[in-house]
């Protein structure tokens, strides 16, 4: 009890400032009452918690607080008394005083009393205030977000909007959907990125969350590292969600005009449902509205995009408020009357009325009943009385509202970038710069001055053009200053200081500055104000296992990795780079985003004088420089430079003494000092060498700049070589080479009596320069063939004396449409036409290989283009000798009759035929049905441009310029054959047709040759009458041909019947017809040698005669492929070898291959049935036993029955009667799908593959893949990306989710969608990632991309993830894969390391033999033979590999090898039957 009357005093006792308030607002009178009401105001409370009084006027408070009570009433009195004194004496001495003064100086009196000018800071900042603010940079999770008055929030992703955080909960599966982000870039349902809704520079209205303790951070921004920004602007967190910032907002204050924040809540078909946070109310902005808005406008917004819009029309029903996102919409639309205080959001324009002007800003009426303050970083720089008078009205921007003010009041802002909505910039000569722009943080400022004291606070100074700065206290001086004053001390009003630029606060439209001496004094204030390859001091700040880092400057450190330590690896770097000692180091590598400098401590490179290569201009030909060994190989080093660029020095550049391995001469982090002789800038390649850069190399490398290509030369013969004489050439001292056999073949001798009689010292004249190296300082000469004229010297050439039939030489630059570009001089071209360079096209070289050297005549001059038209054909060169010529010139349309057969090259493929150049300026058309006498469908891959053809002339029009070629055979006598008529038959007669059509009655049969057609009814086909007719029917195809006789002729119903009967023939009628079946054989074989693509018809030849090799190898080595081909761990692709022409040296080995004549198709029924009606007919032949012919006949039959399914549907109709007997046919489905597509059925083929889902049988599951293949590949070529997930997550579910994923990403692959394909492949491997086979499949994708670094990196990373068991597996692929498409060095490199660690493993051994077979060489393999075999192992084991390395060297090497062999062979067994013995 006492203790609750003790509380209840307290509390009334310690709250005298209540009664002070209420005492000033009353006169004397009234202050009386209220302070005898205060007295009794205990005794009330007491009463109402049932308190009673003892009796004898006793107290139940205890001496202390009967004292306390005392001594606060004694106090209260003289506070009263002294404050009726100061009043009283204060109205004596402004009695006289105006009302303008008034509201100038006395800010008590009037109703403006209690309005205060504050600045925000984090004290002021609470939970539920709204605030404006402008974006300062987007994180992948959170914006940060500049506030007024040099303040900084954060904004985490969730509180952006309602939508776009149900979009991230809803995410089913993270692992799937966050590797799918990038395929969805154009679905507005996907989770955006924020940087895709926000940029630097926007405006945001948002509403405190929350305001966190201060951290270990001032108040000053964005100069400091980025992760102190994070730690200040994570003080202040914030919402900008519209349902809490727009709360307080009605209906009724949804006018024209009216802005506010909304999120897009769904895409509509006309535009979008948009979120305003305002209950019974959505907004709408339609499409072509969108248009107008500040993002791209091809693309839909994401749903959850926050927007700002202004209100343009409320529907009738108010439901629906239409709106408009247009910037100049919302910069100038202004808010004039609300329904309530809280309908005022930031951000709002709004028209205000100035009530009071004070040296700290303005006191403005907003509305007509709010109050306002602007501050004075909010105004017009300068002093306010100047700018703004009192009753002035003025249009301000709303930027927060002041918490827990009675009567409510709002902070303004009059800053013309706020007002705008715009940036700030700085005006120099009228031209406007952005602030970052003008003002780059590091900038020292020579002279600002002191415009502005803030005691507490800091600096405000003039930087010029309308700009000011603000100084933190704490950036003053590097000494603690507790206060600043205005009038006194270094920094009173009008100083003048310098001061460097530190960073930004954009809403206040300031720059941050520092005037601290330690600030002013550093050399870097950002990483990227760093250089790369300056030499730098720094002081060491730690060392520890991994690194050194090293302090820079301020702020700025570096590191030191440890391979950059010293020139030499350290043991211990400890005792070398001790904390707080000073260091000398040269950048190497500034990376600004990631705020990181790599530096190195290299004295080769601190020290180096030469040339620094930090881009890829600085890598010119010729440049010395030091780099790093960063990587190292077999075969070549990596360098590295600055700037992480590298450059590849083979082993041949890298010195120039033989080295046994370049691992132990150059060891990674070795500096080294290279010359650059090559760069690649499509490529980036840069090619260094180590040898070159020696100062000694230059006297050992000659200028052979004074010697060109196809210059006339002689020199002495200074020595005599294998194959090759050095000739030392005069008078230019150049080294040349000579091939021995090219001087043999000019002097008409063997090599070998060439090298008996030539000499040291001789003399050799008409050399012809070929090729030069000025890497290497030498050149390659030939012997200058024989000619009757002199070649031209090229300093003699000039486009004035050159003439017609003048011989010239020059050199390969391009291939053009026209023919080849040869140049002969610096500004002299010739064109050499494919039909001017050779007179036999198919055995000569129409087109001349880039940068050979040859010879040509001149056949015309064109003066203005300084060209010349060139031929090499032998017949122009040497006129006089009498040369063969195959292919004779075409030069005029009178060189061509009808009927004559030509060649020429394939100029164009058009949509209607073919385009052929049969000369210079002599072009032939040839239509698609003049190509094949046969259709075929897919004729465009038949042919390609300057494809060598042969064709007949069927029509030349001089006048049009038009020549019509054929490749069809016998086009001379269509037209008579089409010409045979009724007339010409007569009955009885023996013609040959075709079957042009099968019915039930009978066939129709077309003479062939001709148009004429006739019916053989089904009587006329057999002379069995009890036959089944039917069935002798079904025997007959469209287009079989036949003999039939002539029965009868009506000319005039104009038919004819024909018969087929047995008996109507005699056996001489066959013979004719074999005989002149095979005369038509031979003649249609050599017309289709003659006519159509010649390169092909060489190519069938060549292959047929390879093939009958194929066959030869295959019966000798079916033994050896026996054992080979049983050996465990073969893992070998057969897809790479059907692509490889069978031409081509490998061809030859015994590899049962598929060959598909007729080209691939799921059904060849015409083909499957010749061939089993001829075997079929053979058996018949050979087989007598009556069993075996019942059973045959049996067969025949029931292979004619099931010719029935052999048509190719044409209906639907067709395809559902086929299904009927086979519903669980795939390929049936499959095909029924294909027929919906080409009929452009997309949804029905939906259907049918749905319903093929549900109709095939749960146990066949390959059949069910089938189909889900299907679907995904249908919606990957006709669907949307949605509907392709949809498809692939369903498919996943209802098949092996692996099997599923690596088909889609085959799909995406196939269609050329590269970047999806990739993607689908990393969500595999994240998946699976114990699957052996995805990271290889993974891998192989990247290769066949060229992305070799990225497949590499692979490797370890699927290590890290498979179990152990499948290591060696994995590794395998890989290095197979390497072999295939990536670099066969590294693949060796790997199965070397397999085979060192697991040498009893055949299977690696016999893969890694197979593997380097495919490269052909032989004596690697050797070497492997004899290694493996000289391990331990079984007989039979031995036996397998004997036989692989003898079929091996069949193929690839020669009979001395396979000798050896057999030899080697004879040796082991003896060796082991040795050993068994013993």
């Amino acid at each position: 009890m006492a203790a609750g009357k003790k509380r209840v005093l307290d509390e009334v006792s310690g709250n005298p400032k209540a009664k002070k308030t209420k005492t000033e607002e009353h006169s004397k009178k009234s202050k009386s009452k209220s302070k005898s009401e205060g007295s009794t105001q205990p005794t009330s409370t007491l009463v109402a918690d049932d308190i009673d009084f003892p009796r004898g006027g006793g107290t139940t408070l205890t001496p202390l607080e009967v004292k306390t009570l005392r001594a606060e009433a004694a106090k209260e009195v003289d506070e009263e008394l002294f404050a009726e004194l100061s009043k009283e004496k204060a109205t004596k001495r402004r009695r006289k005083s105006d009302v303008n003064g008034t509201a100038k100086g006395s800010p008590k009196d009037g109703k403006k009393g209690g309005v205060r000018i504050e600045h925000l800071n984090y004290k002021r900042a609470v939970v539920g205030m709204k605030i404006l603010g402008q974006i300062v940079a987007v994180e992948p999770l959170a914006l940060i977000v500049s506030l007024p008055n040099q303040l900084f929030g954060h904004v985490p992703i969730t509180n952006i909007s309602t939508q776009l955080t149900q979009v991230l909960e809803t995410v089913e599966d993270v692992e799937m959907d966050s590797s799918n982000e990038e395929d969805e870039e154009t679905s507005p349902s996907r989770v955006p990125d924020l940087s895709e809704i926000f940029q630097p520079g926007q405006y945001v209205r948002g509403i405190v969350t929350a305001v966190h303790a201060p951290g270990a951070t001032d108040s000053s921004g964005l100069g400091r590292a980025r992760d102190e920004v994070q730690k200040a602007s994570r003080r202040i967190e914030l919402s900008l969600v519209p349902e809490k910032v727009n709360e307080g907002v009605a209906k009724s204050d949804l006018r024209t005009g009216f802005t506010l924040s909304a999120s897009v809540k769904s895409v509509e078909d006309h535009g979008y449902i948009l979120d305003l946070g305002i209950s019974d109310v959505s907004g709408f902005l339609s499409f072509k509205d969108s248009q107008k808005g500040p993002f791209p406008s091809e693309r839909k917004l994401h749903v959850g995009r926050l927007l700002d819009v202004a209100v343009t029309k409320l529907s009738g029903n108010g439901r629906t408020c239409n709106v408009s996102v247009d910037p100049k919409a919302l910069t100038t639309a202004c808010l004039t009357e609300i329904s309530s205080v809280t309908s005022v959001v930031p951000g709002a324009l709004v028209q205000s009325l100035v009530t009071a002007v004070q040296p700290d800003g303005l006191i403005l009426q907003v509305l007509g009943y709010f109050d306002g303050t602007v501050d004075q970083f909010h105004l017009v720089p300068g002093d306010p009385e100047e700018h703004y008078k009192v009753g002035q009205k003025v249009k301000a921007r709303v930027i927060y509202d002041v918490a827990l003010s009675t009567p409510s009041r709002f902070a303004l802002s009059l800053a013309k970038h706020i007002v705008k909505l715009s940036t700030k910039s700085a005006i120099s000569d009228e031209v406007t710069t952005p602030l970052r722009d003008a003002y780059p943080v590091g900038t020292i400022l020579e002279a600002v001055r002191v415009t502005r004291v803030d005691s507490e606070r800091g600096l405000i100074v003039d930087v010029g053009s309308d700009l000011e700065g603000f100084v933190h206290i704490s950036q003053v001086s590097d000494e603690h200053v507790p206060t600043l004053s205005a009038s006194s001390g270094a920094w009173k009003l009008g100083t003048v200081h310098q001061a460097r630029i530190t960073g930004y606060y954009p809403l206040d439209g300031i720059l941050q500055l520092s005037l601290r001496a330690s600030i002013l004094s550093q050399k870097f204030l950002q990483v990227a104000d760093v250089q790369v390859g300056e030499v730098i001091k720094g002081t060491v700040k730690k060392l520890t296992d991994s690194a050194l880092f090293v302090s820079i400057s301020g702020n700025v450190d570096g590191v030191v990795w440890p391979n950059h330590y010293a020139d030499i690896p350290l043991k211990h770097p400890q005792k070398r780079f001790k904390p707080g000692g000073s260091i000398k180091c040269r950048v190497l590598v500034v990376d600004p985003e990631r705020k990181r400098i790599a530096l190195t401590a290299k004295k080769t490179l601190v020290e180096s004088t030469l040339p620094v290569v930090t881009q890829p201009s600085d890598a010119q030909v010729g440049v010395v420089t030091h780099a790093v060994v960063f990587k190292v190989s077999d075969k070549s080093l990596l360098v590295e430079f600055y700037n992480g660029m590298k450059a590849i020095v083979p082993a041949r550049e890298a010195s120039e003494t033989v080295i046994a391995t370049l691992s132990s001469a150059f060891p990674i982090g070795k500096p080294v000092q290279v010359r650059i002789i090559a760069v690649d800038m499509e490529t980036s390649r840069i090619t260094a060498s180590i040898r070159q850069a020696s100062p000694n190399f230059k006297s050992a490398i000659t200028d052979v700049s004074g010697v060109d290509i196809g210059d006339i030369v002689e020199g002495v013969i200074s020595d005599i070589r294998k194959d090759k004489a050095v000739v030392a050439l005069h008078p230019t001292q150049v080294t040349a080479l000579l091939s021995l056999n090219n001087l043999a073949n000019r002097r008409e001798v063997s090599v070998a009596q060439l090298r008996s009689s030539l000499k040291v010292g001789d003399k050799l004249q008409d050399l012809v320069v070929t090729s030069r190296n000025p890497e290497k300082g030498f050149v390659l000469v030939a012997m200058k063939p024989k000619e009757k004229e002199q070649l031209v010297q090229k300093n003699q050439l000039s486009i004035d004396t050159v003439q017609p039939g003048q011989l010239v030489g020059g050199r390969v630059l391009r291939h053009t449409r026209h023919g080849a570009m040869i140049k002969l001089v610096k500004s002299i071209t010739g064109t050499l036409h494919p039909t001017d360079a050779c007179d036999d096209y198919e055995n000569g070289k129409p087109f001349p290989a880039v940068d050979s050297v040859l010879k040509a005549t001149v056949l015309s001059v064109d003066q203005e283009k300084r060209q010349l038209t060139l031929s090499t054909r032998l017949s122009r060169l040497f006129p006089g000798q009498d040369k063969p010529i195959v292919d004779r010139e075409v030069t005029s349309f009178s060189d061509l009759k009808v009927g004559q057969t030509v060649r020429g090259f394939i100029k164009s493929v058009a949509e209607h035929g073919l385009f052929v150049t049969l000369g210079r300026d002599i072009d032939a058309r040839v239509q698609i049905k003049e190509l094949f006498d046969d259709y075929v469908k897919d004729w465009k891959s038949k042919f390609t441009a300057n494809q060598l053809v042969k064709g007949r002339v069927l029509s030349v029009n001089p006048e049009k310029k038009q020549i019509e070629l054929s490749f069809r055979s016998g086009d001379l006598q269509r037209d008579d054959r089409s010409r045979l008529a009724l007339s010409d038959l007569s009955e009885g007669q023996k013609v040959d047709g075709r079957v042009k059509k099968v019915e039930e009655y009978g066939i129709f049969i077309e003479i062939e040759g001709s148009k004429v057609s006739g019916l053989c009814h089904k009587s006329q086909l057999s002379d069995n009458k009890d036959a089944d007719v039917t069935l002798a029917l079904r025997s007959f195809r469209e287009g079989d041909k036949v003999k039939a006789v002539i029965l009868s002729i009506d000319l005039e119903k104009r038919r004819i019947a024909f018969g087929l009967k047995p008996s109507y023939f005699e056996e001489k009628d066959f013979e004719k017809e074999v005989s002149a079946s095979e005369d038509a054989e031979v003649e249609e074989h050599e017309s289709s040698q003659a006519l159509g693509v010649v390169a092909d018809s060489d190519e069938e030849n060549d292959n047929a005669e390879d093939s009958d090799e194929d066959v030869a190898n295959d019966d000798e080595g079916d033994d050896s492929d026996e054992e080979s081909d049983a050996e465990p761990g073969m893992d070998v692709d057969f897809t790479m070898d059907l692509q490889k022409p069978s031409g081509s040296a490998t061809s030859k080995a015994p590899v049962d291959t598929l060959r598909l004549d007729g080209g691939f198709q799921w059904s060849v029924p015409d083909l499957t049935e010749d061939v089993e009606m001829d075997s079929e007919s053979d058996r018949d032949e050979d087989m007598q036993d009556s069993k075996k012919k019942k059973r045959k006949r049996k067969e025949i039959e029931q292979d004619l029955t099931a010719d029935m399914h052999t048509k190719a549907p044409e209906s639907n109709a067709d395809f559902e009667r086929l299904l009927l007997g086979s519903p669980n046919s795939s390929y049936l489905w499959v095909q029924y799908i294909a027929f919906q597509l080409q009929i452009s059925e997309i949804d029905k083929a939906r259907e049918i593959a749905k319903r093929a889902l549900k109709t095939i049988n749960f146990r066949e599951e390959q059949e069910k893949l089938n189909v889900w293949i299907a679907l995904l590949n249908l919606e990957n070529v006709y669907g949307t990306e949605e509907s392709l997930e949809a498809t692939f997550k369903d498919a996943a579910r209802h098949n092996d989710s692996k099997t599923i994923h690596l088909r889609l990403a085959e799909i995406f692959e196939q269609s050329d969608k590269l970047e999806k394909a990739e993607e689908q492949y990393k969500r595999t491997c994240k998946k699976f990632s114990q699957s052996s086979k995805v990271w290889a499949l993974f891998g192989e994708h990247y290769l066949k991309r060229g992305m070799l670094e990225e497949a590499r990196k692979l490797l370890p990373r699927s290590l890290q993830s498979l179990e152990k068991r499948k290591h060696l597996k994995t590794i395998c692929k890989f290095a197979q894969l390497e072999y295939k498409l990536g670099d066969p060095e590294r693949g060796k490199t790997i199965f070397e390391g397999i085979v060192d660690s697991h040498p009893k493993r055949w299977d690696m051994w016999s893969i890694y033999m197979d593997m380097e077979a495919g490269q052909g060489d032989i004596m690697s393999l050797r070497n492997l033979f004899n290694r493996v075999l000289a391990l331990k192992m079984t007989s039979h084991k031995a036996k397998s590999f004997f036989k692989k390395w003898l079929e091996y060297e069949r193929r690839l090497g020669d009979e001395e090898g396979a000798d050896a062999v057999k030899a080697k062979a004879i040796e082991w067994t003896q060796r082991a039957a040795g050993a068994s013995e013993s």
